[in-house]
């Protein structure tokens, strides 16, 4: 399947698929995105209602170019927090597409283009330390054949939307990402779909509805009660 490189409303990139008119992130922007969804309604919330934890254990489904991973690894270490990520991407982007996104070269961090490399480098199925405080695992694996029980707190789920690949969005699948979450653990996704926040309420997440990222209405955030 083709993939072009499109810049975003921020200034950022992401890869686009013609035959789906769907990209990897927002086309309003990448990066505010990805900060918006998934670390500061995500990750940060977490660690507002957990304020005790020092180590966090995060699942993202759709690894893709690698953008969430790498702004979580900034963010937690400037917050002293140990990260255990692991990433499932069932169709890996090629090492030269990532690179392609220059996202490293956009965050302002003198360390965010060899941090960016040694993500790309570690192969799909180790699991190595990017630093002393961020272990990182990449699983080449659909979402349907997700099977761990109760080892996350946390699940940022970034697949494609329900209008290009509505099987990923069921009760099937959240029934997955709730028995692979711990008690209390959080998913967090930039989708508002009807559908989507009743197949989550249906395998017993408990839904809210927030404001979305630029460009978008709102978002979902899902708890395991």
């Amino acid at each position: 399947m083709k993939r072009t490189i499109i810049t975003t409303g921020d200034g950022s990139k992401t890869i686009h698929i013609p035959e789906w008119n769907e990209q990897y992130h927002s086309k309003h922007g990448a990066i505010q995105e990805a900060r918006h969804v998934f670390l500061e309604t995500g990750l940060q919330h977490f660690l507002n209602e957990n304020p005790e934890r020092k180590s966090v254990s995060i699942l993202e489904m759709g690894f893709g170019t690698g953008l969430n991973a790498l702004l979580t690894y900034f963010k937690t270490k400037d917050l002293g927090i140990s990260i255990n990520y692991t990433g499932v991407e069932a169709f890996p982007v090629s090492p030269e597409e990532a690179m392609a996104m220059e996202y490293a070269s956009q965050l302002d961090r003198p360390i965010a283009p060899e941090i960016y490399r040694k993500m790309h480098e570690i192969p799909f199925g180790n699991r190595e330390s990017v630093s002393d405080t961020f272990q990182l695992e990449k699983r080449q694996q659909k979402f349907e054949d997700i099977e761990d029980m109760g080892v996350f707190d946390l699940v940022y789920f970034d697949a494609f939307g329900p209008r290009v690949q509505p099987d990923l969005w069921t009760e099937f699948i959240f029934k997955k990402m709730f028995t692979a979450l711990k008690s209390d653990g959080v998913l967090t996704t930039y989708c508002a779909q009807g559908a989507a926040r009743r197949a989550m309420q249906a395998v017993g997440f408990e839904v809210e509805r927030l404001p979305g990222p630029p460009g978008k209405r709102e978002m979902l955030r899902a708890t395991k009660v």
